[in-house]
């Protein structure tokens, strides 16, 4: 059993104590580090586990941490953990800057230790439910739309919430970016607070992503179009729809929810399913999949690599968005 330590007992970090404490057969939790006393004594009461007061320490005690401290101080935590061999669970985005993650991504090979980072969306039983349709979209739509909290407001809305979409989508198109453009405004805080990006990829596909925090409606929708196939996402309902077309009526999986469509080619049928949805708790499994890639030696479901590939191209919207606004009159 791997020995774990939690760095951030904020509020996703009480969460991840809690979620830590439920995959009891994967970790054993040797307790946590936070520097604000008081917020460490709530959590010391609350969840019964041992505060740690010296971060080195609790390095030394355990063979994984939890990242779950503000963007801003992930490398230091990080590679300090790294350079005394300890896997790593980090949060997203993966680092406050570009040469921040590029700087772990290089540490994390030179000593030999595995990382994954919290794109918790990986795991939304609506997008698992499609584990065993063949995917291969041309058109990509997609909206994140939350009610403004100053929590987060530390980062643009890209790093907050675009960042999960982009993480998503290229993992689903197996093509490099091609072009970007954006376009965002900050309304309420300093760094953007909405923002629409365009990504085109050297295989055609077109990926249309709109984020959002000062919404007055929660909305977590993907869109997949695809030769023959559209498919929905609602990430917030856990809902998957899967809409697809055939030549035969006997090419369909099921002749319920089957509909005839004449076209100037002949006959072609159209199937609505909707796949089953498993509920899971995101959190709990993201962090028992990392302790089985440890443990099996393999590449972890989001790796540090992925993490590295979503925030370089979400600083890529942001400074495309910038450029279009210092090119404003």
């Amino acid at each position: 059993m791997l020995k774990i330590g939690l760095l951030g007992a904020g509020h996703l970090g009480k969460i991840h104590l809690k979620c830590i404490q439920l995959a009891a057969e994967a970790y054993e939790l040797a307790g946590f580090y936070d520097p604000d006393d008081q917020a460490a004594r709530q959590v010391e009461e609350q969840f019964g586990v041992r505060r740690w007061t010296e971060l080195d320490a609790l390095l030394e005690a355990v063979d994984v941490v939890d990242i779950v401290t503000p963007t801003i101080t992930h490398f230091e935590v990080a590679s300090r953990a790294i350079r005394k061999g300890k896997h790593l669970f980090i949060e997203k985005p993966l680092a406050h800057t570009l040469p921040e993650a590029d700087l772990l991504l290089q540490l994390c090979r030179e000593y030999g230790v595995k990382a994954q980072v919290g794109h918790v969306e990986r795991f939304n039983p609506a997008l698992l439910a499609l584990d065993n349709m063949p995917l291969a979209p041309m058109f990509i739509e997609a909206h994140r739309l939350a009610v403004f909290n100053p929590r987060g407001t530390d980062v643009s809305v890209i790093l907050d919430l675009m960042i999960h979409d982009l993480d998503i989508v290229l993992s689903l198109v197996k093509s490099k970016v091609k072009s970007v453009s954006a376009s965002g405004v900050p309304v309420v805080s300093e760094t953007a607070d909405i923002c629409n990006a365009r990504i085109e990829f050297e295989n055609g596909c077109v990926a249309n992503l709109t984020a959002s925090r000062i919404s007055l409606k929660q909305m977590r929708k993907l869109r997949l179009f695809q030769k023959d196939a559209y498919i929905s996402l609602d990430f917030l309902d856990k809902e998957a729809q899967v809409v697809r077309l055939f030549d035969r009526e006997s090419e369909s999986p099921s002749t319920d929810n089957l509909l005839e469509l004449e076209t100037p080619h002949g006959k072609k049928f159209i199937h609505l399913s909707m796949p089953q949805i498993e509920p899971v708790n995101a959190i709990k499994m993201e962090l028992e999949a990392f302790a089985e890639s440890i443990v099996q030696n393999k590449r972890p479901i989001v790796s540090i690599e992925d993490g590295y590939e979503a925030l370089k191209l979400a600083h890529q919207i942001i400074d495309e968005m910038g450029r279009r606004q210092n090119s404003l009159p």
